[in-house]
């Protein structure tokens, strides 16, 4: 969880208006207490009205809302456009995502701006470029990205030859109409890319520990021509 969120988090249990101590919303939020203290101080810091000590537990006194979040109309077009075309473009999962956050983030905007997103006039159709399967890894290989996991792939080049792969994802590289997973593959001793529609089966093989030079941002160093990349046979 990002800190950002974590501190949020932190401000919606304390909204209750019952005492809670560090432990449990340690326990909720599954970091240390040391943790929990130095997020509660940076709060109060910020002005936050959070009563209470370490050793004892904390409350927030009645009265205390979050700001309302401020987009111009600019900034709301963008979000809706980019979960619409996540919706007709991503994974199963990463679409629901952006549908729920658009919710929330209408929930929120203040008044004038609440009909801005139903009046964006920015639309996407995948036009069946995806299938069900596509889907379902693009979700499949944003999770292994995300939680450094390895990766057994079963790969097929444009000839219809298949070749196995133990790979480390680095991210999703979406080219309009087709994806590529970024990875470090272990055959190759290199970076490759690699069609999401032609990635047969990948299973997850253990957690991995991210290197310096074998990171998405080395692999954008190794690239002369950002954006001129292309997917390994």
């Amino acid at each position: 969880m990002r800190r950002a969120d974590r501190l949020f988090q932190i401000v919606q249990y304390l909204r209750g208006g019952r005492l809670l101590t560090a432990r449990v919303l340690a326990d909720r939020l599954e970091v240390s207490e040391r943790t929990i203290y130095r997020d509660v101080a940076d709060l109060i810091g910020s002005g936050v009205p959070i009563d209470g000590e370490a050793g004892i537990g904390y409350l927030m006194r009645s009265g205390y809302d979050l700001p309302p979040l401020m987009f111009t109309r600019g900034e709301v077009a963008a979000l809706v456009a980019g979960a619409r075309m996540v919706r007709s473009f991503g994974g199963a999962d990463m679409a629901l995502s952006a549908e729920e956050a658009l919710t929330k983030i209408a929930a929120v905007l203040p008044e004038a701006l609440r009909d801005s997103a139903d009046t964006v006039a920015i639309l996407a159709h995948h036009g069946g470029a995806l299938t069900d399967a596509d889907r379902a890894m693009i979700d499949l290989l944003d999770r292994a990205t995300a939680s450094h996991e390895a990766l057994f792939i079963r790969y097929r080049d444009a000839d219809g030859a298949t070749t196995d792969r133990a790979v480390k994802p680095l991210g999703l590289w979406f080219w309009g109409k087709v994806w590529t997973l970024i990875a470090w593959c272990d055959l190759r001793n290199d970076f490759r890319m690699f069609r999401i529609d032609r990635i047969a089966s990948a299973e997850p093989i253990g957690q991995f520990r991210p290197e310096p030079k074998k990171s998405l941002a080395a692999f954008f160093r190794s690239e002369p021509h950002h954006g001129q990349a292309h997917p390994a046979p």
